[in-house]
């Protein structure tokens, strides 16, 4: 049994997975928002034309999660967490925050694509083309940011009544005994 590290400020170190932090898949978004845009200003003329309903998997995924989410949190707060009949098995439980993570990555990213996509398109006045691509970007846009919605939802269901909260983490008290 290992104990806790300190930093130099004396705060206790958490080890393992922690929650999504929405700051770091807005760096995502930004991230591939900006090569999109840079990618799609050079070769634009070079793509097909884009499909009104490109992005609706994006959608139907969010839904998916969003009821997931309803699914585990009534199990989750009525403790029904086990290895017994019709209980959440911990397994599961534990292959659902996962795809919540990958999912709130992946909507991160589609955010990123279609919002440069939608930078550029909007910027091309009387381009029959890009007025032509303009609904789908939209409809990609919204469903990216849905799916990321939709997989931090998920994530916070799988928390338990009793995890720490991210300010115990941080230092602060929130009337839980601290580490021994």
């Amino acid at each position: 049994m290992s104990t806790p590290r300190r930093n130099p400020q004396g705060d206790d170190e958490q080890s393992g997975l922690g929650p999504t932090k929405p700051f770091d898949l807005a760096v995502i978004a930004v991230i591939v928002g900006v090569t999109a845009w840079i990618l799609v200003r050079y070769n634009y003329s070079s793509l097909p034309p884009l499909p009104t309903l490109a992005g609706i998997v994006l959608y139907i995924l969010a839904v998916i999660e969003a009821v997931t989410g309803f699914v585990v949190r009534a199990r989750v707060e009525g403790r029904q967490v086990g290895r017994a009949r019709g209980q959440l098995h911990p397994l599961t439980a534990a292959r659902v925050v996962a795809l919540a993570k990958a999912s709130a990555i992946l909507g991160a990213i589609a955010t990123g694509l279609w919002a440069g996509l939608l930078v550029f398109l909007l910027t091309r006045h009387g381009v029959t083309a890009a007025e032509h691509d303009t609904p789908a970007a939209i409809i990609g846009l919204i469903g990216g940011v849905l799916l990321t919605a939709a997989a931090l939802w998920l994530e916070f269901c799988c928390r338990t009544p009793d995890d720490p909260t991210e300010n115990s983490v941080d230092g602060a008290s929130n009337g839980h005994p601290g580490p021994a």
